[in-house]
């Protein structure tokens, strides 16, 4: 059964960085668009950033751009988003998401989720 298992939240000060990870299992996920969400307490999940099958492109929220980087290894079957600078606004549970086809900022669009990894920003 194909799962994406997140990895290396944690606490950090702001203006830090984090490096978390999303690795594949069950199937191979290099033919998808992968992408990454993030919810914080009280708000709906939102967009962060998306990148094609090969990373030949890639896509951000306004929020995070020039901060935060999405990479893949698809050799590996992980995905990772590079958190530079982070803002105590940056806390939230970060979740990683596959698609087939293109990539999407719409969170509906999204055929596999994993658990999430909780990211905390301390001012």
């Amino acid at each position: 059964q194909a799962q994406l298992v997140e990895s290396g939240g944690g606490l950090v000060q702001a203006g830090g960085s984090l490096r978390v990870s999303c690795a594949a299992s069950g199937r191979t996920f290099s033919s998808y668009a992968m992408g990454w969400f993030r919810q914080a307490p009280g708000k709906e999940r939102e967009f962060v950033a998306t990148m094609n099958w090969n990373g030949a492109f890639t896509n951000y929220a306004g929020s995070v751009k020039g901060r935060f980087t999405i990479a893949r290894d698809n050799d590996k079957n992980t995905v990772y988003l590079q958190m530079n600078n982070l803002k105590p606004e940056d806390t939230a549970v970060y979740y990683c998401a596959a698609r087939r086809g293109t990539p999407s900022q719409a969170a509906a669009n999204y055929d596999y989720w994993g658990q999430g990894t909780q990211v905390t920003v301390s001012s």
